[in-house]
Parts: structure tokens; C-alpha cells; sequence
């Protein structure tokens, strides 16, 4: 129903049109008694008048909000949404914020989104597990809000100074806003006085104070109702003394003002208040008197707040129980049950088997019983980290160390305990003197899983810093446990479980480089100077004890995968050490190369390494053509770091989801067995350029001429693009220079290039015997610009000495003599020797620049007339015609009549 249809006079009518839908009651009349009757909706929907400043600062409030919620539950995509509606909302605020100032709030949620962006940025593992929209929302909004608050830096550092201060002066604020709103309302409907506005404002300090109290305790609840009690009254009397207080006031805000109470009033209030505090004091006195009655009971003790409680350690056994094996063993079970479960505590779990160990040692169970503990401890150990990428913490890990140590030393005192994975838990024997014990579990399973997690902290672990260094200390104490459980397995191991630890031995020794056997093969080593240097020159040299593991392996492993390994682990030692022939003859009578493919990634990784290995060892022996062939696949695949397990290449995302990146992360080599890739580039490219340079001089008007290294010619046409060549500065250009100057015969100058400081530094002084590596280098630089220059100069003479040819590459006569043989042998060079002079006669069979045109436009022509024959007779149905006998067109033989020494007779006679 309408208001304009109910009963009353005008001035109600226009009373109740007021901005605020309270129903003021008029002074005098006996129409204020009767009420409006109001429809529901009007009832429900109060209209309220807001200054523009309200609403853009509740828009503002509003977004803070949701930017605050969003930060709750670190969804920093909403986070960086709302800031950029936050950011349009505050620019349509700005005439307003010119008049009135920054908001204190507005400053807070700046400094605070800023200060958690800052701790999100720095929590690397946090960042790790957020989702792609998150990481990059987290990078755009940290920028945004650098970037945003620099114009408010002044009112950010007062904040950050004193956030206390900030929040109330921002409470103070709003609450004037708000007061001076509805008081404008107020007055304008009411005609309310300045008392009541100032009494209003007094009442809202006490209400801000009173939130800002610490609650000390829970009595203020009680004082509460009990003030309820005083104050309050019923419904009722309210409603029948403002009917009473109606004739009293000529106006309304006489009515509102602060009443001056008499004397007689005043002596009830503070009787009333008397009363309360006697009652307050003696609730704590009897509370106090509760709290002395628990403590003599001895259940509850009163601490002072912050100091944290110390927990008991948890209870084994009932007490008066008698601990005896079965009880121990079935306390030991009930551990295990939990283990694997979700919301099992690992660490608690740990600590309950140790504490088992201990009740076992007081109460004097055996040894055997505390060897089975110390296998599920060690095992707990290893599932402490249930995700297998993770690795183990240095704590976790100097335990599992000590762990097994000290179970080794038990199994090496007590020879009377049988160990075993096949022993079932029931025909275990942990107490009976008469019988050998026997204990379920395997030590070697243990020090296998021992050795991955080494491998795995290694690889989690940044090369570069002095972590990593103090890891590597760890091996050899790796080592010493692997060493004594060989010894022990040796004893009381199968044949498959020694194999299986000779490989572990194997895998820690392959590819270490024994100076000291390098030194005993040079010479006498001399007195040493202390009793350690002693002992390791008195020690098992590497090659004999690689020698007795691997024959060991070779004659008595029935699985393929151990002799594999087993193999190539020790073709790469021989190749370390520079034992040449013995690392090829391995590799070719192993037969490794025809099914290599066909093993896991692992085992390829290992192919792959051994590869390399080998073609470094050949290149230091002088031996070129191997080391390049044996460095060819890996070189020209352009993937080198991720073939030789030393790092992934970035590829797109199609080519690699995240669980195969992180299986691949698992199988990358520990950087301390890496090799050096730059070293292994350098081997290759020198290779390549004393095969390649030659060749190419040799069949410079070939047309059909093979590249014997893209790689290499790869290299070339990136220096020939460069517009200014200046001095070389990386390896790379380093050889790219030294080839040009081999193609022109200076040998001297390619020395320069390729052996020089900054090589030296990079490359040749990494080898073991340097300056052997380098003297060959200078002698193969010689050999290979001799034979280059007769190749490219042989047209030029028509005959030359061969001593001249020795002082211009300063080689012994002998040599020269040589390499000249070889070369009319071969049929590379056309000439003849003569002995009583020593000079090289050239034949004259070198056909001239025109007539090398010549020979390839012929060819070209044979090979269209080969491919017009094939088209035709296809089109046919026949395929016989002219050339089907005929491999390479018209040209029977291979060489064709455009190789370097000039055409044969018989190549004359060819009909085209």
C-alpha cells in the first residue's frame, strides 16, 4: 500500500519523504503516536543518500578486498587482475583524492601487496610448483607494483614505519566520514543539535579503543551482563519512558543533550560499581585457589605464555610390560604398517625405530634383533622423500652413512649371521644361541640405493658452489662401504651379488685417472714424503684391479646388461690412460656397436661416453682418421651435451612433456665425470682439418667430391660470411684461421693458430702429457701443409727438390721422401722420384683450367642425357637403354678422369 493512502497529517506525509526512512515523532499533536503503515518493499529497501566520495572509496574498499582474499590463497593471476581495476578505479577518484589526500588504506594495500609479492618472488621452491599463468602473472605484477609505487615511496616508508599509527588515523577517517555523512542526513530530517553529534563521535573513540584493548581474560563476558543488568531494561519500559520523556522537552535536542544526574543518583551508580568489583575480585581469588588444588594434584603445572612446552618422548610399551624378541618384533611391525601410508610422519617414524634400538640394546635382545631394526631404519631413510626427483637432505644423508656403517661392523664381528633376501620373516632367527641367526635383508640392495642417492644429491647440487666440493668429500667414504661389502659378499655372497657389487666398484673407478700409476710408468717415483704417499704408490693400480673386476664379470655374469656396462667402463679406462690398441681391440670384439641401440638410455649414455673417450685417446696417439671417425656420430648429431647425458638442449614443448624432462634430468652424469665439451669440439675440428684440407686440395675441380665434415665446412662458410675478419678469439675461429693458412701451405702460420696461449689455456694444457700432444700436433700441422702445397702447386713446377721442400717445413729428408712415395703410390701426385739428385719430376699430365671446364660440362651433359634415356624408356614400360650397365652414367670408373693426378688412358677411350 501506497504512504499517500495511509492516516495522518501532512507533515507526516513529508517527514517520512526524508532522505532517512526513520519515522520522526513531532513535538506535540497526537498524530505522532499513530504509526505509518509502509508496504514491505519500502520496509526492506532503505534508500541512503552517498557523497561521490563514499562511493569511489567503497568501490576502492571493495576491490582491496578481493585483492586480499585473492592473496589469502596465493592466486596471483586474481591478484593482478584486481590491481588493474584498482588502478582505473583509483584514477577516477583522483579529484576527489586531490581534495582530501591519499587514503591511508590505499597506501596499506600497496605496501603489503608489494612486501608478499617480494617473499613469493624469493621462495624458489614455492615458485617452482606454480602453474604457467601464475609464474607469469607473479613476474608482470611484481614489475606493475615497483613500477606503481614509486609516486607514493614518501607515504609508503611512513606506513612501513609506523603501521600501527597508519590503521588508526585510517579508522579515525573513516569514522568521521561516515558520522559526517549521517549527521548531514541527520540534521537535515531531525534538526539534531552539536551535543549529540560530538556525543556520537565521543561514543565511536570509546568503541574504537575498547577493539584495540587486549582481552586479558574471560571475565569481561560476565562484567558484560552484569552491566546489561544495571543498564538494561525491557522492551517495554524503553517504550513507556520515551512516551514519559515526550512531555518533558520543548524540543528535540534538549532531549538528546547530556542530563546532569542529582546526588542521589549518582551515590546508586557507585554503589552499583562497588559491588561489581567485589564480585570480580572474588572470582579470581577462587579461580587462583582451583589452580593451587590442580597443582598439588599434579596434573596440570602453570606456565608462562611463549615458552614452548617440551614433548615427552612417546611411550614403547605399557608399563610392567616385559620386553622380550616377540614383543620387540611385533612393536617393530606395527611401526612398519604405518609406513607408506598417507599422513604418516616419516621423521616420528625414524625416531620410533631408533628408540626401538635402544630399548633393544638396554634390555640386552642380541645383535641379530638390532640388525633387523637397522635395515627398516636405513629404509625409512630412503622413503623419506616419497617423490623420486627429490634427494636427500645432508642430515638424512650423513645418518644413512653412519647407519650402514655401523651395520657393516656388526656383520663383520658377528661371522655367525646369515643375511638374505630369500630368509622368509618366518624362519627368522633372532634369539636361539644354538642355530646360526638368520635375519631378512639385503645389504646389498641397501648400498646399491645408497650409491643413486649419491648420484642424485650430486646432480641436485650447483656445481659451481662449495657444496658441491663438500658432497664430492663423501665419496670416498662411498667408496670404503662399497669396498667392505665386496669383502663380505666375497665371503657369503652368491655370484650374481659379487658381480653386482664389482660393477658398483667398477662405476666409482672407470673414470678417474691414476696419477700415480701415470708417474711409477714415467720413472722411479723416489722417496715419497709421507707414509700416505707410501701406501697409494704401494696400492692396486687402477688397471689391475679394473683387469681382475671386469674378467671376473666377463667369465661369470649371466645377465648382459652388467657385462655391458662392465665393458665399456673398461675401454674407457684403457682409454684414458692412452692404452690404445687395447681399448680398440675391446670395442671391435665386443661387437657393442651393431646393438647398442637396442639398450636402455642409461647404457647409450655410456656408449656414447666411452665413444668420445676413445677418440680423444686416438687423436693424442697421432692416429687423426680414428679419432674422427670415432668422434663423427656424436660431433655431427649438433646434440653432443645431451648424448653424453652432460645437460638437455632446450627444444619446444611438443618434443618434451615435463615427466620426460624430469626422467631425463635423472639420467644426466654428476658434473664432476663430465667431459669437456669445448675440448672435445676442438679434438674434432683439428681433425677434420688435417683430413679435409688435403682432400679439398686435392679434388678442387671435383664436382662429385664428398665432404668428409659438414661440421667443419660448416665452420668455413660462417668465416667466409663475416664482412671484417679480425684476430681469432674463440677456438672455433682459431681453427677456421689455421685451416686457410694450411690451404696456402704456411704451416707456420697454422701453428700459430692452432698452438698459441689462449689455446693452450682452453684445450691442449687439459692433457694429461701436453707437451707430447703438442709436439705431435706441430709434426702432423707439417706432414699435412706438405702435402697440401705439392696438391695445390704441382702445375706450377715441373720439377723440385726435395731438400728445399725439407727446409721449408722444416722436416727431416727421410720423411719428405716419405710422404712424397706415398703419394705417387696412391696415384695422388703424378710424378716420379729421381734418387741421384733428389728431386720430384712432374709429369705433365695436369690438365689445365679449361680443360677442367671442359670435363664438367661433359659430365653435366652425361648425366642429362642418363636422366632424358631413364624418363623416356619409364614413359615406355622398358628400362634397358644405354646405361644400365654403367653405375656413375658414363663413367665406369670411380675416379672419373677429374681427380688431380690427370686422366688415365683408359678413361680417354670413353664414349659420351
Amino acid at each position: 500500500m501506497s504512504r499517500f493512502f495511509t492516516t495522518g497529517s501532512d507533515s507526516e506525509s513529508e517527514s517520512s519523504l526524508s532522505g532517512d526512512e526513520q519515522v520522526a515523532k513531532p513535538v506535540g499533536g497526537n498524530f505522532g503516536k499513530q504509526p505509518l503503515i509502509l508496504s514491505e518493499d519500502e520496509e526492506d529497501t532503505k534508500r541512503v543518500v552517498r557523497s561521490a566520495k563514499d562511493k569511489r572509496f567503497e568501490e576502492l574498499t571493495n576491490l582491496i578486498k578481493t585483492i586480499r582474499n585473492a592473496m589469502k590463497i596465493r592466486d596471483v593471476t586474481k591478484c593482478l587482475e584486481e590491481f588493474e581495476l584498482l588502478g582505473k578505479a583509483y584514477g577516477k577518484a583522483k579529484s576527489i583524492v586531490d581534495k582530501e589526500g591519499v587514503p591511508r588504506f590505499y597506501i596499506r594495500i600497496l605496501a603489503d601487496l608489494e612486501d608478499y609479492l617480494n617473499e613469493l618472488w624469493e621462495d624458489k621452491e614455492g615458485k617452482k610448483k606454480m602453474n604457467k599463468n601464475n609464474a607469469k602473472a607473479l613476474s608482470t605484477l611484481r614489475q606493475k607494483i615497483r613500477k606503481y609505487n614509486r609516486d607514493y615511496e614518501t607515504q609508503i616508508t611512513s606506513y612501513r614505519q609506523n603501521p600501527e599509527q597508519s590503521a588508526d588515523e585510517d579508522d579515525e577517517k573513516k569514522s568521521d566520514d561516515s558520522e559526517g555523512s549521517s549527521s548531514m542526513d541527520e540534521d537535515d530530517d531531525d534538526g539534531m543539535g552539536a551535543a549529540a553529534f560530538l556525543k556520537k563521535k565521543e561514543g565511536a573513540g570509546e568503541g574504537r579503543g575498547k577493539f584495540l584493548k587486549k582481552i586479558e581474560d574471560e571475565d569481561e563476558e560476565e562484567e558484560d551482563s552484569d552491566d546489561d543488568e544495571d543498564w538494561g531494561s525491557s522492551d517495554s519500559e524503553s517504550d513507556s519512558e520515551s512516551d514519559e520523556d515526550e512531555g518533558k522537552y520543548t524540543s528535540l535536542a534538549s532531549r538528546f543533550l547530556k542530563k546532569t544526574g542529582t546526588e542521589e543518583d549518582k551515590r546508586v551508580l557507585e554503589k552499583k560499581r562497588e559491588e561489581k568489583a567485589k564480585k570480580k575480585q572474588d572470582r579470581k581469588s577462587k579461580r587462583y585457589e582451583d589452580d593451587e588444588d590442580d597443582n598439588e594434584s599434579g596434573e596440570w603445572e602453570k606456565v608462562k605464555g611463549g615458552v614452548p612446552l617440551v614433548k615427552e618422548k612417546p611411550k614403547m610399551f605399557a608399563k610392567g610390560t616385559e620386553i622380550n624378541h616377540a614383543v620387540v618384533v611385533k612393536k617393530l611391525n606395527e611401526i612398519l604398517q604405518a609406513r607408506g601410508k598417507k599422513g604418516t610422519d616419516r621423521a616420528a617414524q625414524i625416531e620410533l625405530l631408533q628408540l626401538l634400538v635402544g630399548i633393544a640394546a638396554e634390555n640386552n635382545l642380541g645383535v641379530p634383533i638390532d640388525v633387523k631394526i637397522k635395515f627398516n631404519i636405513v629404509a625409512s631413510l630412503y622413503d623419506y622423500n616419497p617423490n623420486l626427483a627429490t634427494y636427500m637432505k645432508p642430515e638424512m644423508w650423513q645418518k644413512c652413512l653412519s647407519c650402514i656403517d655401523e651395520l657393516m661392523n656388526i656383520l663383520f664381528e658377528q661371522p655367525n649371521i646369515f643375511i638374505g633376501e630369500n630368509i622368509a620373516e618366518d624362519s627368522e632367527n633372532l634369539s636361539n644361541n644354538e642355530q646360526p641367526y638368520r635375519v631378512r635383508g639385503c645389504i646389498l640392495t641397501l648400498v646399491e640405493r645408497m650409491d643413486e642417492e649419491f648420484t642424485k644429491i650430486m646432480q641436485n647440487t650447483d656445481p659451481h658452489s662449495q657444496e658441491y666440493v663438500d658432497h664430492l668429500k663423501d665419496e670416498g667414504r662411498v667408496c670404503k662401504i662399497i669396498d667392505r661389502v665386496q669383502n663380505y659378499l666375497q665371503d657369503k655372497g652368491t655370484t650374481e651379488e659379487i658381480c653386482r657389487v664389482y660393477l658398483r666398484r667398477i662405476l666409482h673407478t672407470y673414470y678417474k685417472f691414476d696419477y700415480k700409476a701415470h708417474q711409477r710408468q714415467q720413472g722411479p717415483a723416489g722417496d715419497s714424503k709421507s707414509e700416505q704417499d707410501q701406501a697409494e704408490n704401494e696400492a692396486e693400480d687402477s688397471a689391475v684391479l679394473m683387469e681382475r673386476l671386469c674378467k671376473f664379470i666377463y667369465a661369470r655374469d649371466r645377465t648382459d646388461r652388467i657385462r655391458t656396462c662392465a665393458i665399456l667402463c673398461h675401454i674407457y679406462h684403457h682409454a684414458l690412460h692412452d692404452r690404445w690398441y687395447q681399448a680398440r681391440d675391446l670395442m671391435l670384439m665386443s661387437h657393442l656397436q651393431d646393438n647398442i641401440q637396442h639398450a636402455d638410455p642409461p647404457v647409450q649414455i655410456l656408449y656414447n661416453r666411452t665413444m668420445v673417450q676413445l677418440g680423444i685417446c686416438a687423436f693424442r696417439q697421432g692416429m687423426i682418421k680414428d679419432a674422427h671417425n670415432a668422434l663423427l656420430d656424436i660431433q655431427s648429431s649438433g646434440r653432443a651435451k645431451e648424448l653424453l647425458g652432460q645437460g638437455l638442449l632446450m627444444r619446444s614443448m611438443q618434443e618434451r612433456n615435463q615427466e620426460q624432462e624430469k626422467i631425463e634430468k635423472r639420467r644426466q652424469v654428476p658434473f664432476h665425470m663430465h667431459i669437456n665439451l669445448e675440448l672435445l669440439e676442438c679434438v674434432y675440428l683439428v681433425s677434420a682439418m688435417l683430413l679435409e684440407i688435403p682432400y679439398m686440395a686435392a679434388h678442387e675441380f671435383d664436382a662429385r667430391r664428398r665432404m668428409i665434415s659438414k661440421q667443419f665446412h660448416h665452420q668455413l662458410r660462417v668465416g667466409e660470411r663475416q664482412p671484417l675478419l679480425g684476430p681469432p678469439e674463440s677456438m672455433r675461429e682459431h681453427v677456421v684461421a689455421a685451416s686457410k693458412a694450411m690451404k696456402m701451405g704456411d704451416w707456420k702460420t697454422c701453428h700459430r693458430f692452432i698452438v698459441n696461449e689462449k689455446m693452450n689455456g682452453k684445450v691442449w694444457d687439459l692433457f694429461p702429457e701436453a707437451d707430447k700432444v703438442r709436439s705431435m700436433l706441430v709434426r702432423k700441422i707439417q706432414e699435412e701443409s706438405l702435402r697440401t702445397y705439392l696438391f695445390t702447386y704441382s702445375s706450377v713446377y715441373d720439377s723440385i727438390s726435395m731438400e728445399i721442400l725439407s727446409d721449408m717445413f722444416e722436416l727431416d729428408l727421410p720423411t719428405v721422401h716419405s710422404i712424397i712415395s706415398k703419394m705417387i703410390i696412391n696415384e695422388e701426385l703424378m710424378a716420379s722420384l729421381d734418387q741421384p739428385t733428389q728431386t720430384v719430376v712432374m709429369h705433365r699430365t695436369e690438365p689445365t683450367s679449361q680443360q677442367n671446364l671442359a670435363l664438367q660440362l661433359a659430365e653435366k651433359l652425361g648425366s642429362l642425357v642418363e636422366n632424358n634415356e631413364r624418363v623416356f624408356d619409364q614413359k615406355q614400360g622398358i628400362y634397358g637403354g644405354y646405361f644400365r650397365d654403367q653405375k656413375d652414367g658414363y663413367r665406369k670408373n670411380e675416379g672419373g678422369y677429374l681427380r688431380r693426378g690427370g686422366y688415365r688412358q683408359q678413361e680417354r677411350q670413353s664414349n659420351y
